[in-house]
């Protein structure tokens, strides 16, 4: 008998709470390409801000690591966020006449704020392991929407 994970587990027992949070209208749009420029540039912009703040998270999990190799993984992603992901987003909003500092002087939309304060705000508080639990839904939504699109 094959056994199951935790995390197979708790998304089976949440099978419509999962799929509301991970297939909602946004993202099915975007997979069949009926999603607006201007929504997708709208997302695009608010997650660039949004990588700001993951990338103070981070930053903090170096700070709230108890090891090396705690720190040199939270390094690690601390520089895909900043060296790769946050360039891809300035390279993709370019196209669209968008500049780093347009970017950057964009306002965070109310959701991006409650989001990522709270994630800052539980690993202020509590240890690494609360900053990576606050941290999950994101990391482990987009992964699963990634393997569904693909």
């Amino acid at each position: 008998m094959t056994e199951t994970s935790l995390f197979d587990r708790l998304k089976k027992d949440g099978t419509e709470a999962w799929n509301s949070y991970t297939r909602h209208d946004f993202v099915c749009r975007m997979a069949d390409g009926t999603l607006p420029e201007p929504a997708f540039q709208d997302y695009l912009v608010q997650d660039y801000l949004f990588l700001i703040q993951f990338a103070r998270a981070y930053a903090l999990s170096i700070y709230k690591s108890r090891s090396l190799a705690e720190m040199r993984n939270g390094l690690e992603g601390l520089k895909a966020i900043l060296d790769t992901e946050m360039d891809l987003h300035v390279r993709t909003c370019a196209k669209w006449g968008i500049s780093p500092e347009a970017l950057e002087q964009t306002p965070e939309k109310a959701e991006t704020v409650a989001y990522t304060r709270f994630v800052l705000d539980a690993g202020n508080a509590g240890d690494l392991l609360d900053l990576y639990v606050a941290l999950s839904p994101c990391m482990i939504g987009y992964a699963e929407i990634a393997a569904w699109l693909a």
